[in-house]
Order: structure tokens, then sequence, then C-alpha cells
């Protein structure tokens, strides 16, 4: 089994709000992983006294340790649970009504002797290769389509009709994109924040097949290599117009 990850932020020496974490269990058999990608607060913080890493890290830590402690509860339930420990964490301090409360987009996955499950919440990505060779993207595309139908995203977060994203809300996770194949089929996942999917989804030089092939080729530190030199080549964002123009970027990769 091969496994490996990078994540680097989007100016060096800030604060990366991204997260990932693989845990293998001691059994022998199976894993999990989990990528975050933490939502850019405001000025204000959405009112909260502690910082989005902060978020990352304890809802990303506990999704972990329930996705390899509790085999029977699905992996939208294990998300459901961990947003309510973390809410839980800073209820007393901090005002989990705001709608920029600290919150991430979530990937999940884990495997055991029979089955791999995933689960895909807003616009983090996962790639899941088959024995043959097919490579799969795994999306929640709601984003994608409200702004293709003309509508202000930002105004529809958690929302009804919007796209949701994991803060302190443990009902969110029931709006995850969810589904399981037999682990038999798969010969590689991976995982990609936002950031590291610049590549396909901004710049549009890359296609999912080829991200992936230099993944594989060249490991997640190259992959966010790639898209560095693709930011660096436009550094104010005025060919290639993006709301931030260098992003935090993570990605790992798991041979299974």
């Amino acid at each position: 089994m091969r496994i490996e990850t990078a994540t680097a932020p989007g100016v060096p020496g800030a604060p990366n709000e991204d997260f990932v974490a693989v845990a293998l269990p001691a059994g022998g058999h199976g894993g999990a992983l989990v990528l975050l990608d933490g939502v850019t607060p405001p000025p204000d913080n959405g009112n909260c006294v502690h910082s989005v890493p902060w978020f990352t890290a304890r809802l990303g830590g506990a999704l972990l340790e329930l996705s390899v402690s509790r085999p029977d509860a699905t992996l939208a339930e294990c998300l459901s649970a961990a947003i309510t420990v973390t809410a839980d964490a800073h209820r007393g301090t901090c005002d989990l009504s705001h709608p920029l409360t600290p919150q991430a987009t979530a990937v999940a996955v884990r495997w055991g002797a029979a089955e791999l499950e995933y689960l895909v919440l807003s616009d983090s990505v996962l790639l899941v290769e088959g024995t043959d060779g097919v490579l799969t993207p795994v999306l929640d595309d709601r984003i994608d389509r409200l702004r293709a139908a003309g509508h202000q995203v930002a105004a529809l977060r958690n929302l009804p009709g919007g796209f949701f994203t994991a803060a302190a809300d443990p009902r969110v996770a029931g709006r995850a994109v969810t589904g399981s194949v037999p682990v038999a089929a798969v010969r590689a996942v991976a995982a990609l924040s936002d950031g590291a999917a610049r590549g396909v989804e901004v710049f549009g030089t890359d296609d999912w097949a080829s991200a992936f092939a230099l993944l594989r080729k060249g490991g997640p530190d190259r992959l966010l290599a790639r898209v560095r030199e693709l930011e660096l080549a436009d550094p104010e964002g005025s060919a290639v117009p993006r709301g931030k123009p260098f992003d935090d970027a993570t990605a790992v990769l798991a041979e299974l």
C-alpha cells in the first residue's frame, strides 16, 4: 500500500486552513482518510474566538477517529457526530448561528475487506481509479450548478436550494454525496482540496486524468508544485480571474 500526502498554504508563512490525515487500523485491514478545506473567515471571524485551523483540526481529527472506531456507522453519521463534538467544544464562547462561523468542505473515504465508502461535501474532490483503469471523479457540484444558473452563491450557504459545508449543524451531513463500491474493484483513490484541483477547475490546463497521472508519477508534492506554477504565471489573477490569486492546496493519494 502506498499513501502520500502534501499540503501547503497559499501564501508562505500564512496559516494553512486545510487538514489531511490517514489512519490504518491495527487489525491490518482497511483504512480511512479525511481531507478538509477550511472556509476563509470574514474580518469578524464569524463571531468565533477560534481560528479556522483550530476548527479543521478539531473536526478532521474527530471525523477520522470516528471513521475508524465506528465501523458500524456510515460516514455521514460519523460526520454528523464529528460536527456535534466540534460544535460542543466552542458553543459556550462563540456564535455558532453566524452564517460564517468556522466551517469546511469535507472528503472522507473508508475501506475494509469488502467495501470502499466515500463522502464528499462541497467543492473538494475525490478521484476513484478502478482496477480497469477507469477514473471516476466524485463531486458535490452544487456550487457550479448554482453559478451556471446565475445565482450569487454566497447568500445560499447552508440553505435549502443552496450549497452546504460542515459548520455547526450536524444535519448537514445528510446533504453530502455518499456511496460505496467493492474494494476489490478499486486500485487507488485521491482527495484534493479545491486549491489542489485548480489546474482542472480554474485554469483548465489539465483534466482529471492528467492530474491523477501526475499525482501518481510525482506524488502530491509535484501536483501542488504544478498548481503553484500556474498561479505564479498569473500572480494578480488578471488572465484567469479567481477569488484568491493563491490558495491553500492539499492532496492525498492512497493506492490500495
